[in-house]
């Protein structure tokens, strides 16, 4: 968990830096080998070292690949894409519960689950990078040939206008944007504030409920392989409420998993089956909350501080992670302080994801000062999508605002 939130923060900035392919690759190949060479640590300071590296490369994987999927994706297509990734997740939860009833040698396992990254060395050829991250770092000509690639591939042709003009309109936003931009005005500072609260929660509560399925009384391979599974239609449940509110879902599903952590306070411990069943339900709507607060984060924040944002924001997330298993071992002390702590958590961010704008059918924010006069932008509008299967025409010039996101396709 610590490897984490290190890594949160080292893999972020290489990213900005060097691209997101590069780092991608990077992590990939370093979680491999450091994970393999785990299998062989000779005691446990080496194993707790390895185990650490490997935990700075996850964050590498997982930041880069969400950014560069939906940074490849339309606005109107991003919900859908960053949900289906969220998918893989959950497969591979279920996956390690089945791998470690049939491997209980801890070494075998280790090896059974980490050599496999070896063969992600085909990412090389097929991983693109972002043409996003290509056009801010004035690589113009190798965005363009990405763009009108992928243009081929959705049978489009991409009009030589467009390269200009999109071109355009990102040079002349190019300004200097840092994390204090986040705190910096009053309407930011607030969202900011609850935004990095709910991160810290989802991932506290989740990996608190997870590491803490030992102590239900069920078998733990079942029990681990029914938590991936559940996975599946959260994040499902997810893409039917999300189009309709964001601000609302996030809420209610934080609540949703708050009050089943609370409520397993007052079931006998004699009663396996269902403390299992309400810890279900808790890792059911953390499960949710947490695919929401990627999508949301990335519409509330503006375009110019939305990668900083998602950093910062992942930092205080590990945080939370760290804190996880701590809490958890203080159920040999006090066998309600973790669910107390699981259950009145989620509720307080409920009740604060509430004062979050709604940001469903609306505009993305580009700058600064659209975040902080949310209220009276232009009312919810439908954004124009033609572009999500390929290049369309080009939009007119009362649409040149939404430009850029169509020309890279996100």
């Amino acid at each position: 968990m610590s490897g984490l939130l290190v890594g949160s923060v080292v893999f972020g900035a290489m990213a900005d830096r060097y691209g997101r392919r590069f780092v991608l690759l990077l992590s990939i190949a370093l979680q491999t080998v450091f994970g393999v060479a785990v299998a062989f640590a000779p005691n446990f300071p080496v194993y707790v070292l390895l185990r650490f590296a490997v935990g700075t490369t996850i964050s590498g994987v997982i930041i880069n690949a969400f950014v560069l999927g939906t940074e490849w994706t339309c606005t109107k297509k991003r919900m859908l894409a960053g949900i289906i990734t969220d998918y893989t997740f959950g497969l591979g939860y279920m996956l390690l519960a089945g791998v470690a009833y049939l491997i209980r040698d801890w070494r075998k396992l280790q090896l059974a689950i980490s050599a496999p990254g070896f063969l992600l060395i085909f990412y090389i050829w097929v991983l693109p990078q972002s043409a996003r991250w290509l056009l801010a770092n004035d690589r113009t000509e190798e965005a363009i040939a990405l763009l009108r690639k992928a243009a081929l591939v959705n049978g489009r042709v991409l009009p030589p206008a467009v390269q200009v003009e999109k071109w355009e309109i990102l040079g002349g936003s190019k300004r200097s944007h840092s994390a204090v931009d986040l705190v910096r005005t009053p309407q930011m500072r607030k969202r900011t504030l609850i935004l990095f609260y709910i991160w810290f929660v989802n991932v506290l509560v989740y990996y608190g409920l997870s590491l803490g399925v030992s102590r239900l009384g069920t078998d733990l391979y079942m029990t681990q392989f029914v938590f991936g599974l559940i996975e599946i239609p959260a994040r499902s449940l997810v893409l039917f409420f999300l189009p309709f509110s964001r601000r609302l879902s996030q809420s209610g599903f934080l609540a949703v998993g708050g009050l089943a952590c609370l409520l397993m306070l007052v079931v006998p411990a004699d009663h396996p089956n269902v403390l299992t069943g309400l810890a279900m339900v808790g890792k059911f709507g953390i499960t949710a909350s947490f695919a929401i607060i990627y999508v949301y984060t990335a519409e509330i924040f503006p375009t110019v501080v939305r990668q900083t944002g998602i950093g910062v924001s992942s930092m205080f997330a590990r945080m939370g992670g760290v804190l996880a298993p701590i809490i958890n071992m203080l159920h040999s002390h006090s066998p309600a302080t973790p669910l107390v702590i699981f259950g009145a958590s989620p509720l307080l961010g409920a009740l604060l994801a509430l004062a979050l704008p709604e940001t469903a059918d609306r505009p993305l924010p580009d700058t600064l000062e659209d975040a902080e006069n949310w209220d009276v932008r232009l009312a919810p509008v439908q954004e124009n999508c033609q572009m999500c299967d390929g290049v369309g025409p080009l939009p007119s010039s009362t649409e040149k605002k939404e430009l850029l996101p169509l020309a890279t396709l996100t």
